[in-house]
């Protein structure tokens, strides 16, 4: 797990909530302190849609909803002239790329293995931060997944030209 400082705050922030940065992500959760607090579970509910649309995978890819359909929403709850108090944003890289980034050459963990590759988002006190994170299906003393992820992320900062500081 690494922990990156955003240098440029409200830079980032506009791509994140402005563009399609991030939308090869899925959103977990996300809470935003502006003048209430909204809580939003990432997971798909299961009494919303028909059996049907449940198990048809064009309709509900995946356990959670995109970060690309719930950008909007956020962006509306936290766009206006004062800054929100803070936010969390715990996002999962869609499982079609996890094998992208164990490469079988540099680890024995295999995508199957691999719950998810997490990046949390958390805004506090005028500060980002980004946190990795890996949660496995079982317990697996290698850890080189979470090493091939902090590198991952720490590229993809860097071919974005997000400016960030390692904490």
């Amino acid at each position: 797990m690494i922990a990156l400082k955003i240098k440029d705050v409200k830079h980032f922030m506009g791509r994140l909530l402005g563009t399609d940065f991030l939308d090869s992500f899925l959103l977990e959760e996300a809470v935003v302190a502006t003048y209430n607090t909204f809580t939003i579970d990432g997971r798909m509910n299961r009494e919303f849609f028909s059996r049907e649309e449940w198990e048809e995978p064009s309709i509900r890819p995946y356990d959670f909803s995109s970060w690309e359909s719930m950008r909007p929403i956020l962006f509306e709850l936290i766009r206006g002239k004062k800054t929100p108090v803070s936010f969390r944003f715990i996002l999962h890289l869609m499982p079609q790329y996890i094998a992208g980034i164990l490469k079988p050459q540099e680890t024995a963990v295999t995508p199957d293995q691999v719950r998810a590759l997490v990046l949390t988002c958390r805004y506090e006190n005028g500060a980002l931060t980004l946190l990795t994170g890996t949660s496995l299906q079982t317990f697996l003393p290698d850890k080189s997944a979470d090493v091939l992820w902090d590198r991952a992320v720490r590229a993809f900062l860097d071919k974005k030209e997000v400016d960030y500081e390692e904490l």
